[in-house]
């Protein structure tokens, strides 16, 4: 027979509990990037060198500096306190890998859109598939060294985004900037799924 937590000698035991989010966006937006520099263990990448075979099908616009692609996940995790853990996954960029999006998202609490402002249009397959689904989700406007910056307003317009939608500019090189980016999706996303005031 076990203890009620009010008895003496007994112990509050927290149920653990992981939370999934999802790191998405356009090809070379900084996905593998975002997860390395936050991750508390060494993250799981799975790169490959681009080939001759992604000649006329990757779109290398922009990135031409681009070596590697993530062709099915990254994987990394934060512990946020005993107990709770954020695992984070990042989606690969290409169209052709899209098919792995679904089973990436399954019991996802959200998602963050990155965004790079030089190709703002590489982010709306991606802000199309998180709205129709009904996932919540931010978008992390990746600050690139050179790149125009633009008021969040200007991009949420660009975007088509709702008021309510959050945008953050971040630099996903700095663990400070990615953890505020995270922490937005979070409060977001929980904020969310409360229910109205006054219903029960």
């Amino acid at each position: 027979m076990g203890y009620a937590a009010s008895e003496p000698g007994a112990t509050a035991v927290a149920s653990a509990l992981a939370i999934k989010i999802l790191i998405a966006g356009g090809f070379g937006v900084g996905k593998t990037t975002m997860v390395g520099t936050i991750s508390e263990i060494r993250p799981l990448h799975t790169e490959e060198l681009l080939s001759e075979r992604g000649v006329g099908v990757d779109d290398l616009s922009g990135v031409e500096s681009k070596t590697t692609t993530t062709v099915a996940l990254d994987f990394g995790r934060i512990t946020i306190r005993d107990g709770l853990w954020l695992y984070l996954f990042g989606t690969p960029g290409q169209d052709r890998f899209w098919f792995m999006w679904d089973e990436l998202a399954l019991g996802a609490l959200g998602a963050v859109v990155l965004a790079d402002t030089r190709r703002l249009q590489e982010c709306f397959p991606a802000v199309d598939y998180f709205e129709q689904r009904g996932i919540p989700f931010v978008v992390g406007v990746n600050c690139f060294d050179g790149a125009r910056r633009y008021d969040p307003d200007k991009v949420r317009r660009a975007l088509g985004l709702s008021e309510t939608t959050p945008i953050v500019l971040c630099d996903v090189r700095r663990r400070e900037s990615v953890k505020e980016v995270l922490t937005t999706l979070v409060t977001y996303a929980v904020e969310g799924a409360r229910p109205a005031a006054g219903r029960r």
